[in-house]
């Protein structure tokens, strides 16, 4: 019967888990070009984190940044359409 190999102690932080976290967040309430930075950086970072077998963590820090990177990117796509029509209706 073979083990397979686990990690031992915790699991590390992934590297970009605060950082996609910090540009959703900065997408929802003051800059929305970082939405679509946050979400490529978390569908990437999920990704090695689910690859990675349990060696990283910072999951949930990932994908509330995910998740609000997405909505920040709809937000500023809503925003900019509001301006195009107003300017269209002037």
């Amino acid at each position: 019967m073979v083990i397979p190999a686990q990690p031992i102690g915790s699991p590390v932080e992934h590297g970009y888990a605060t950082t996609v976290l910090l540009l959703g967040v900065l997408s929802l309430f003051c800059c929305g070009i970082t939405g679509p930075i946050a979400w490529v950086l978390g569908r990437r970072a999920l990704n090695e984190i689910d690859a990675s077998g349990g060696a990283l963590g910072g999951r949930t820090q990932v994908m509330v940044g995910y998740i609000a990177g997405i909505a920040g990117t709809f937000l500023m796509i809503f925003t900019a359409f509001l301006y195009v029509l107003v300017l269209i209706g002037e």
